[in-house]
């Protein structure tokens, strides 16, 4: 379906993400408490005005799981941003209807800390429960118009997990 000349005018928020792996190579993937459907995700949210990307990523990831930064650190980040589009029907419905997609920088990060430091109920929970999963399970578990950002972001640092 062809995007309408409001879609096309939207740009794409600025966003970062993290793949956050422990120290058996699982990645943490939180489920989604505003989704109808069994959606899955990594923390990723947006860049405040005048925030570092890394920064963000690790606000974001404070900010829906109550690890603080003294427990990861970060051993890679995209080369390139990672861009993906909403589909038609949420379009203008969302981020104030200001965007057609995200734009986004992802950190690789490893888990330093325990299972008892993660904390998904934050002031503001996006996570109605977390596991840890096999890499190769995240393009299943992810809703489908994210799945081509999470293969790429997977390809990329899969040498790395």
């Amino acid at each position: 379906m062809a995007s309408t000349p409001e879609e096309q005018e939207r740009g794409y928020r600025p966003c970062v993400g993290i793949m956050l792996v422990n120290m058996h190579g699982k990645v943490f993937v939180g489920q989604r408490l505003d989704n109808m459907v069994e959606a899955w995700q990594m923390p990723q949210g947006g860049i405040d005005q005048g925030e570092e990307a890394r920064e963000a990523a690790l606000r974001e990831l404070h900010e829906e799981t109550g690890i603080i930064a003294d427990h990861v650190k970060i051993i890679a980040t995209t080369k390139d941003e990672h861009f993906y589009d909403l589909p038609p029907e949420l379009v203008g419905k969302l981020w104030g209807g200001k965007y057609r997609g995200q734009r986004q920088i992802w950190f690789l990060a490893r888990f330093l800390g325990q299972d008892e430091h993660i904390d998904i109920q934050t002031k503001h929970p996006e996570f109605r429960e977390w596991r840890w999963t096999d890499p190769e399970t995240l393009p299943e578990l992810i809703v489908p118009f994210k799945r081509k950002l999470y293969r790429d972001i997977l390809a990329e640092f899969r040498a790395l997990i």
